[in-house]
């Protein structure tokens, strides 16, 4: 799945531009000019997200941008947000995947946490244990 969902920018009548996602409607920020804004939408975004991995929601998807600015997640906030996908279409809990990789449960919370600093490495190998391979791509910005 790609992270990355589009933005509806507005400038604010008392100065300042708003961000929203259509697609994360809990993804609301704003900043003094547009790059601020822009700035501060993938924090929001990244936190927004990790309300639905706290609460085993399945992630909401991208809907296409049609000319609309696009924010990305980061690469490990992907990687972990990969993971969340792949156990709630798995329908494997935090304590299976956890005695897959022979971890605490409370390590592989932490491994689904887009909040959560971990090595790349670690949600990589959670990810090969649920027969999903994570592939990174760059683009042109």
């Amino acid at each position: 799945m790609r992270y990355a969902f589009p933005v509806t920018l507005t400038p604010e009548a008392e100065g300042g531009f708003s961000v929203v996602f259509p697609d994360v409607p809990e993804a609301i920020t704003q900043g003094e000019n547009e790059a601020e804004a822009m700035a501060m939408a993938q924090d929001a975004l990244v936190t927004a997200l990790s309300f639905y991995t706290e609460d085993g929601r399945p992630l909401p998807a991208p809907s296409p941008a049609h000319g609309r600015p696009v924010v990305a997640v980061p690469l490990l906030a992907a990687a972990k947000l990969a993971l969340h996908d792949a156990m709630v279409s798995g329908k494997v809990g935090n304590t299976d995947l956890a005695e897959r990789l022979g971890l605490d449960e409370k390590a592989v919370r932490r491994l689904r946490d887009p909040m959560h600093r971990s090595h790349v490495g670690q949600v990589e190998e959670a990810l090969a244990a649920l027969g999903v391979q994570l592939v990174v791509e760059a683009r042109a910005a």
